[in-house]
């Protein structure tokens, strides 16, 4: 094809000019249509975008309104508010309140639990209450309550320490209530590196073998089995005394010599009627001799021999009471010397512990003049507590140790008191111990240690392990990182290991040593708990 314009300048500037155009048309053309379909892809995307907000959003209430749903349906609510009436915890839903308490003023510790309704205080017993203490490795304990007075009483001593989950589960219209709480007291958390960093080691409780030993405090005494007081059982006067208070002496030694008129008497009535006696005896021998050669009558014969009877009766009845004065007879007694003479002689053989008699003196026939004791044995007595009378027997070896110097001996148990003191709760025994080196004295404070056969205890702790919580012997449980008190009732020991009654059960882990530094600790942390 033939264009003559193009030929000339101007229609190729022309043509140029037509070109362009052409292209910005079609350049301008595909730009509008992809800016809409941008604009259209966008727009829809802002909607799925605000559709998937909003869906999330309801998604996300229906989530919540459902965990609510559940929460609410799962477990009741739980709200303690300000204390109660009566300074417990309050609980309180859907109008429904309990009070609970923990009373131990002038009595041991136990629950009281006060109801209401809509502020006004239900009657005891209307609403029905149990609680469940759940304490550090031990099963779950049930309380349960009665009605008394204007509360609900539990029915049994809440144990020390008060530190435990609890769960209250209460009825009343018909509806069922629960509620509950956790208090901790007399625990620390320690975990076992900080064990081992403390030195403090875990044993566990368990039963053992315990040969018990009990460590009493005793005081040497006389001998009173071996002990004598002499009195002159005569009145007189002291013509001299032969020995001192300390000096030995050995039986029938003289100790002293009274002159006295009532056994000058006594020995002239004997005098008398061994004088008659022997004079009735003449008599009887030649009324005998006479009645048998047929010279005298029977009667005269039995007269005499009357008369020899009553005559040693006499006499007999003298010697008797010289006897009970301890005065000897001579064989002969027509030669008894100085009348009044009266010779005081031991009766044993010992020491002269006391004297109370002087040359000079008067004396009463009652008066305790000389105390003379045997001391190659001794009295030791002790005062043992009620709770450890079961673990005596008599014939018991004990061991005993003087305080004021190094001495020990062995001696064995002859008497265990039946009386209990009413202000001292605690009984008397006796230990017969020898002393015939003399190194016991009387009045000497001693230390006692007795011991028990072996026997078997179903719970034993180290004795190193037992600390004083608020004056109550007591040891630290562990419960995983956990350590709280067990207040204990104790009962044998042998020195290291200690029998537990109650308190601790086999197969519990204790802290045994640097138990110190668990009660310093919880010392310092002051839990306390609230009533």
């Amino acid at each position: 094809m033939n264009y003559p314009f193009l030929k000339s300048k101007q229609g190729l500037a022309i043509a140029i000019v037509i070109l362009i155009g052409v292209v910005l048309a079609a350049l301008i053309l595909f730009s509008s249509k992809e800016k809409a379909s941008a604009d259209e892809h966008d727009d829809h995307a802002q909607v799925a975008d605000h559709k998937g907000d909003d869906a999330h959003k309801d998604d996300h209430k229906d989530e919540k309104k459902h965990v609510a749903d559940a929460k609410e349906k799962a477990e009741p609510e739980k709200n303690v508010t300000q204390k109660g009436p009566h300074g417990g915890k309050l609980f309180n839903l859907h109008g429904y309140a309990l009070e609970v308490t923990i009373f131990e003023q002038d009595s041991p510790p136990e629950f009281r639990v006060y109801t209401y309704q809509d502020g006004k205080a239900l009657a005891p017993g209307v609403s029905p209450v149990v609680i469940t203490l759940k304490r550090l490795g031990r099963e779950p304990q049930i309380i349960k309550f009665a009605a008394e007075k204007d509360y609900l009483k539990g029915n049994t001593i809440v144990d020390e320490p008060h530190s435990f989950k609890v769960v209250i589960d209460a009825q009343y219209a018909g509806k069922s209530y629960q509620f509950g709480y956790e208090q901790i007291e007399a625990r620390v958390q320690m975990s076992a590196k900080q064990l081992q960093q403390n030195g403090v080691e875990i044993q566990t409780a368990g039963p053992m073998k315990l040969q018990s030993t009990l460590n009493l405090l005793g005081e040497v005494h006389l001998n009173e089995d071996r002990l004598v007081q002499i009195v002159p059982r005569v009145a007189g006067m002291v013509e001299s005394v032969a020995v001192n208070a300390g000096d030995k002496v050995s039986k029938g030694q003289l100790l002293a010599v009274i002159s006295s008129q009532a056994l000058a008497d006594q020995r002239s009535d004997l005098l008398a009627a061994q004088k008659r006696q022997a004079l009735a005896r003449s008599n009887f021998e030649r009324e005998k001799k006479l009645w048998e050669e047929k010279i005298s009558a029977q009667q005269d014969f039995l007269n005499a021999q009357n008369t020899l009877q009553e005559a040693e009766i006499t006499f007999q009845s003298a010697q008797q009471k010289l006897a009970s004065l301890g005065v000897t007879l001579p064989s002969n007694t027509n030669s008894l010397g100085n009348l009044t003479r009266y010779e005081i002689r031991s009766p044993i053989a010992g020491t002269i512990t006391d004297k109370q008699i002087a040359t000079g003196q008067a004396l009463k026939e009652d008066a305790a003049i000389f105390t003379v004791a045997d001391l190659t044995s001794v009295w030791v007595e002790v005062t043992v507590p009620a709770k450890d009378l079961l673990q005596l027997k008599l014939g018991q070896t004990a061991q005993v140790k003087a305080n004021a110097f190094e001495a020990t001996a062995n001696g064995k148990l002859s008497y265990i008191g039946a009386l209990v003191g009413e202000q001292t709760r605690s009984a008397k025994a006796r230990l017969v111990l020898p002393n015939v080196k003399g190194l016991w004295y009387p009045g000497l404070t001693v230390s006692v240690l007795l011991q028990s056969n072996e026997t078997d205890v179903a719970v034993a702790v180290a004795n190193e392990a037992i600390q004083s919580m608020k004056e109550v012997p007591s040891v630290f449980g562990r419960y995983g990182d956990a350590i709280e008190v067990r207040p204990l009732e104790l009962g044998r020991s042998n020195g290291k290991f200690t029998e537990v009654i109650k308190g601790l059960q086999a197969g519990e882990a204790y802290v045994a040593k640097n138990s110190f530094l668990i009660k310093a600790d919880i010392g310092k942390s002051a839990a306390s708990h609230d009533h």
